[in-house]
């Protein structure tokens, strides 16, 4: 099944401004918050509360809805996920804000690694542009 062109990215950090971050499986150096694509008759805010905890094991009841959306283009080494013709993805972006950091139970599919870092540090490691927008903007 193709993915739908429309996403989420959800900004996990403290009260201190600690940003959680995620390597990804099989990449070199490709670290992101929590993000993922809508499943079919999902609403974004349901994403993105069934993403944090297939990707941390956190309760996301306490989500954010920033109500700020990005639309970018598909990276071509994604495209394929898509249906043809799919070029660009509209992303909603969350934020869940934690009293301090916290263990985190990565699905192991998807992640290798986590780190909880500054705010600088964060968009520094980041790969996209429109998740290192949304620290810069919201955190």
């Amino acid at each position: 099944m193709k993915k739908i062109p429309i996403s989420v990215l959800v900004l996990i950090h403290t009260k201190n401004k600690e940003i959680l971050i995620l390597k990804k499986k099989n990449d070199k150096d490709l670290w992101q918050s929590v993000t993922g694509s809508l499943n079919e008759n999902e609403t974004p805010i349901q994403a993105a509360k069934r993403e944090v905890f297939e990707e941390t094991g956190l309760n996301a009841e306490n989500l954010i809805d920033c109500e700020k959306q990005y639309i970018f283009e598909i990276y071509e080494m994604w495209k394929h996920k898509y249906e043809e013709g799919t070029t660009h993805n509209t992303e909603h972006v969350f934020k869940l804000e934690l009293d301090c950091k916290t263990n985190i139970k990565l699905d192991e599919d998807e992640h290798s690694s986590y780190e909880w870092v500054s705010r600088v540090k964060a968009a520094e490691k980041v790969f996209s542009h429109t998740n290192r927008q949304a620290i810069f903007d919201l955190i």
